[in-house]
């Protein structure tokens, strides 16, 4: 009964890591266009950051990643939405993109990621994004707390008081 159960685990397993292909291999450093893609790919900035990209399981052309989401994100803060990287890092230099990338920024974008990122590999998601070019339109502005908007919005809960679970 357990050879039964542990071979049936094991052809599972072989089976479900041939369907999602091989792990990715992280770009040498030299090619920062490249490093910069993965790191995109892998960091989760697309899962916001480009329309569609979390509920296809990343089935979106890469022409229209990092474009923004008119898609709010909604809690406490008010509603946030990823903005078109694409377009912001045209009008930003690699300095401002490392000074910006360091500095707290809205929920629930993780920028405690971003400001524990190397300075390569920022570098890298710059080059790529740049090398992108500008594509899609502006994402909605950010809206306070009780203002109403107009487009869908997922919603976070509140945190728990501080102290309880």
């Amino acid at each position: 009964m357990f050879r039964t159960a542990a071979l049936a685990l094991g052809l599972f397993a072989s089976t479900a890591a041939l369907a999602n292909g091989p792990a990715p291999v992280r770009p040498p450093e030299t090619d920062l266009v490249a490093l910069g893609r993965y790191l995109v790919k892998t960091s989760g900035c697309n899962d916001c950051h480009t329309p569609g990209y979390a509920p296809s399981a990343g089935a979106v052309p890469e022409a229209q990643w990092l474009t923004g989401d008119a898609v709010g994100l909604q809690g406490p803060w008010g509603t946030t939405y990823p903005s078109n990287l694409r377009q912001q890092f045209q009008q930003m230099s690699e300095a401002q993109w490392l000074q910006r990338a360091r500095q707290p920024m809205r929920p629930p974008m993780p920028w405690f990621a971003l400001r524990d990122m190397a300075d390569t590999d920022l570098k890298a998601i710059y080059a790529y994004v740049r090398a992108a070019g500008p594509a899609g339109q502006a994402a909605p502005a950010y809206a306070p707390p009780g203002v109403a908007v107009r487009t869908p919005v997922v919603a976070f809960p509140s945190p728990p008081p501080a102290g309880k679970p």
